[in-house]
């Protein structure tokens, strides 16, 4: 049985048009997610990437990836990741274990985050894992003109909140039969929890691309 990655990728970005084809760095943003998988062939056996645009495609395969042509029927804006998941699952002709899903607006991880994550999930022997990072703000809502803290009581120090956590996006890792009952994240799943500078950035508009900018040269860097 084999732990095959995928990354969605399709084309028709409307709040930052064809993002998955920016060169961040000097390499597309898709490749990013491309060449972390492959630093983890130890782990996956095959990469593939799921899109409807012929652009995508091409660099998906100059980078070593295997391409499945997402029909346009499951690439609007409204259509859940894990129908492009299934499809996959469905293309392709053997078994597959484990599901490893990449989000290409997430181009920087930590360089062990998926060796760690990947262990974490077999020693549980969970189902499906998904990475989290711990907010320290203090949040809260405005009713009737009025704000009412959420998280904490005005005056409280953040130091003594609740801990509260964010699902950031890093990694996703699911057993096929999830996915192919249209579901990533199950009732059982396991928050890994990873506070790193990389959990803030999920690349949407062009401030985020700008901002992707930023760390990954203040990461190449201290390389």
């Amino acid at each position: 049985m084999k732990t095959i990655a995928i990354i969605p990728a399709r084309g028709g970005s409307k709040r930052l048009p064809e993002k998955n084809t920016k060169l961040l760095g000097e390499i597309p943003l898709l490749a990013h997610s491309i060449l972390y998988a492959k630093q983890n062939n130890a782990i996956i056996d095959e990469i593939y990437v799921s899109t409807n645009d012929d652009k995508i495609k091409k660099i998906a395969l100059e980078y070593g990836a295997k391409v499945i042509d997402r029909p346009e029927s499951l690439s609007g804006d409204l259509e859940p990741t894990v129908t492009a998941l299934k499809h996959v699952l469905e293309s392709i002709e053997y078994d597959v274990e484990n599901v490893i899903l990449l989000q290409p607006t997430n181009p920087l991880r930590p360089e062990n985050l998926l060796k760690d994550g990947f262990d974490f999930y077999l020693k549980g022997n969970h189902d499906s894992l998904f990475t989290v990072s711990r907010n320290h703000q203090k949040f809260g809502k405005i009713t009737d003109g009025k704000f009412v803290p959420f998280n904490y009581e005005i005056g409280q120090r953040s130091q003594e909140l609740e801990p509260l956590f964010f699902e950031n996006g890093l990694l996703y890792i699911t057993k096929s039969e999830k996915i192919l009952s249209d579901v990533i994240i199950s009732k059982d799943a396991c928050p890994f929890e990873i506070n790193h500078i990389f959990a803030s950035l999920d690349i949407d508009t062009q401030e985020d691309f700008d901002y992707a900018q930023y760390l990954y040269l203040l990461n190449d860097k201290k390389q």
